[in-house]
């Protein structure tokens, strides 16, 4: 990559390496001039008296009382997954932790085995065969063509480098194509990534840049909380990351 400035990078990938190139010569220009995630299904909620034979009882939540499913993540330079029934609100969480790290505080693969916790598999397949298969093409679709390569990591982790994303702006929802229940949203919106690296000469170097990226998320009764958590069937979990955005 030449002039990584001038070239549109519209998925993740292209922009961590985007981002990691650019601050590398920031770094360089330093130092010339100062002489440089068992995702099976737990139980469900168990039925309220006053409902239907079968049914359960949605998830409630307070506004400004939301919880996360592990606030102790934060101590790896990870985000913390939203207890949540919010489409948008899971969304903006799901799109920010695909691309905040510290590889001074974790690696790359305990990173994406974190992200693997937020996985629930995609209720358009009926057989669980086939839905297990499906959630293990998208964790590898996330590996792969999604978040930086390892290459990549490496040499961030030589700069004690850390990213921090955040959706800004509005958050596009989508329906997702023969989702016959209603409950699966395609979620496009605008992260800024701020990277932040060692500067060579005690101090540190940020450089900020905004991608355009999407996820399929599932808010429904079908979804399958992490294990152990206070999650419940019902609340928000990712179905797959897009290695491009989804504006049709």
């Amino acid at each position: 990559m030449t002039n990584p400035q001038r070239r549109k990078r519209t998925g993740l990938t292209w922009a961590l390496i985007g981002g990691a190139v650019l601050i590398a010569a920031i770094v360089a220009l330093v130092v010339n001039v100062i002489v440089g995630a068992a995702t099976g299904p737990s139980p469900r909620p168990t039925p309220s008296p006053s409902l239907p034979p079968g049914s359960t009882a949605p998830p409630t939540e307070t506004p400004g009382s939301i919880e996360v499913v592990d606030p102790d993540v934060a101590e790896a330079g990870w985000l913390p997954e939203p207890i949540t029934t919010d489409p948008e609100m899971y969304a903006r969480a799901a799109l920010a932790a695909a691309s905040t790290f510290d590889t001074t505080l974790s690696t790359r693969e305990e990173w994406l085995d974190y992200l693997d916790t937020w996985f629930t598999p995609d209720t358009r397949y009926t057989d669980p065969s086939d839905q297990a298969a499906r959630m293990k093409a998208a964790r590898l679709e996330l590996r792969q063509g999604v978040v930086l390569p390892q290459e990549m990591w490496d040499s961030i982790a030589q700069q004690d480098g850390r990213v921090i994303a955040a959706v800004t702006g509005d958050v596009r929802l989508a329906d997702v194509p023969q989702d016959a229940a209603g409950d699966m949203r395609i979620a496009t919106a605008n992260a800024e990534l701020t990277f932040t690296q060692s500067d060579g000469a005690g101090g540190e170097a940020s450089y900020p840049e905004t991608v355009r990226v999407s996820v399929q998320v599932l808010c429904g009764e079908a979804s399958v909380p992490t294990p152990g958590t206070a999650q419940q069937a019902g609340h928000c979990k990712v179905v797959r990351y897009f290695t491009e955005p989804v504006e049709g």
